[in-house]
């Protein structure tokens, strides 16, 4: 399974070409995508008019929805952000270390651009697909 982070959906949504989004380009019908809960309140939220807003909604809609908290989790995301602050690590926001967490916790890839997910894979091990996907 791939979870989409919200910045690349955005910027797919957008037209916006980056490496990443050529590469969902290339994904999409061919693997197993995924939403996470959040990502798609962020993506959402992120539409200006009704119309953008239905069609990503019914686009989204045809991906494995996939929450990404619950206890475990959320403690899991405690110990890794604690972890990562110790050692140095940038940490963005609460978001994105419940989306990684889950990701660690299920076995799952991550098509991101955010340089967030850099200390996620130095020091907890994690590999995720970002700008040289």
């Amino acid at each position: 399974m791939i979870l989409v982070d919200s910045s690349v959906r955005i910027d797919f949504f957008r037209g916006t070409i980056t490496p990443q989004t050529e590469n969902l380009d290339q994904l999409l019908g061919s693997r197993a995508l995924g939403i996470g809960n959040l990502d798609l309140i962020a993506v959402l939220q992120g539409c200006k008019f009704q119309k953008g807003f239905n069609q990503a909604r019914k686009l989204l809609a045809r991906l494995e929805f996939i929450i990404l908290g619950g206890s475990d989790v959320a403690v899991q995301a405690a110990v890794n952000h604690r972890k990562l602050r110790s050692l140095g690590g940038t940490v963005r926001g609460t978001v994105d270390v419940v989306l990684a967490t889950r990701c660690i916790v299920s076995g799952y890839s991550l098509l991101h651009r955010d340089r967030g997910c850099d200390a996620f894979e130095r020091h907890l091990g994690w590999r995720c697909l970002g700008s040289n996907a």
